[in-house]
C-alpha cells in the first residue's frame, strides 16, 4: 500500500481501560479519545496493538459494560473509510466478533506483516513471543483452551467479568505488569525475537506493546524495533509519515 501525500499510520497500544476502576481509568479514555477525534484528520491507516481493555470477554449475546466513547469513536472513524486493525493482547485476547461485526474492525491473534511505502512492518501485540515470558505462555494456554473458555462462558457475565476484572488487575501473571525498567538489549526478549525473526527475511520495521515501555531500537541493517509504550504512564503512539516511523507523547490540550 502506498500511503497518500499528507497522510499518516498511527500506532497505540496498552490502554487497559477499566483498570484499577472504571472511574479511575476514565481520564485516559477521555484523553485517548481526544486523540482518536484529532489524527482521524490525515490517518491512513490506524493499528491498535493491544489491551484496549484491562478485561474484554464476549458471551454469546453479552460484551462488557462501559467504553461507549471509546467504541462509538471507533465506529465513527471506521465508518469514515479509515481502516482500523486490532492486534489481541493479553488481556482482550477473548475477542471473539464483534469488533469485526459491529465495527468493521479486523482483528488479528497472531503478529502479521505489512508493506506501506515499499516499507515491510511486523506487527503484533508482543506477548508470548520470543524466549522468556515463559509464565504467561503457560496462562496463555490455558485461557485459550476451548474447554476453559466454554466453562467460564457458562458462569452468569456478572460473575464471570467481576472475577476477570479482580484477577486482572491483582494477578502479575495475568496483567503481564513487568516493571517498566529497560532490561539491556539482551535481556529485551522482543529484541532477541526481533533479530532472529531477521534470520529469515528483512523487515523494516518491528512494531509491539505489552512492554508498557517506549523503546525505539537500531537492530542494524536497516532495520528497527519499536515499543509503543501504553496510555497509562506514558500516553506515546507510533506515527509514520511515509519515510519515517517516530514515537510521539500525546498531551491532551485543556483550552478546547
Amino acid at each position: 500500500m502506498q500511503i497518500p501525500k499528507g497522510k499518516k499510520i498511527y500506532f497505540a497500544s496498552d490502554n487497559h481501560l477499566g483498570a484499577p476502576t472504571k472511574e479511575a481509568s476514565y481520564p485516559r479514555e477521555k484523553r485517548f479519545v481526544a486523540w482518536l477525534d484529532e489524527i482521524k484528520h490525515d490517518a491512513a491507516v490506524i493499528f491498535l496493538m493491544g489491551d484496549l481493555f484491562d478485561f474484554w470477554f464476549e458471551y454469546k449475546t453479552v460484551v462488557p459494560k462501559g467504553f461507549t466513547r471509546t467504541l462509538g469513536k471507533l465506529a465513527e472513524i471506521s465508518d469514515s473509510g479509515i481502516p482500523i486493525h486490532y492486534f489481541v493482547g493479553n488481556h482482550d485476547l477473548w475477542m471473539d466478533g464483534y469488533f469485526q461485526e459491529e465495527l468493521n474492525i479486523p482483528v488479528y491473534h497472531k503478529p502479521k506483516e505489512f508493506v506501506f511505502n515499499n516499507k515491510t512492518f511486523f506487527i503484533g501485540h508482543g506477548d508470548g513471543l520470543g524466549p522468556y515470558d515463559k509464565g504467561y505462555k503457560r496462562m496463555k494456554k490455558v485461557f485459550t483452551n476451548p474447554v476453559f473458555k466454554w466453562l467460564f462462558r457458562w458462569l452468569h457475565p456478572d460473575i464471570g467479568v467481576g472475577i476477570a476484572q479482580y484477577l486482572s488487575v491483582k494477578n502479575k501473571l495475568i496483567s503481564g505488569d513487568d516493571d517498566a525498567t529497560f532490561l539491556g538489549e539482551e535481556n529485551e526478549w522482543l529484541v532477541q525475537y526481533a533479530k532472529r525473526k531477521l534470520e529469515d527475511k528483512h523487515r523494516d520495521y518491528f512494531i509491539f506493546g505489552h512492554r508498557h515501555l517506549p523503546m525505539n531500537i537500531d537492530l542494524g541493517n536497516n532495520s528497527s524495533y519499536l515499543n509503543i509504550g501504553d496510555w497509562i504512564q506514558y500516553f506515546t503512539y507510533g506515527v509514520f509519515d511515509g519515510e519515517q516511523l517516530e514515537l510521539k507523547t500525546y498531551e491532551l490540550n485543556t483550552d478546547k
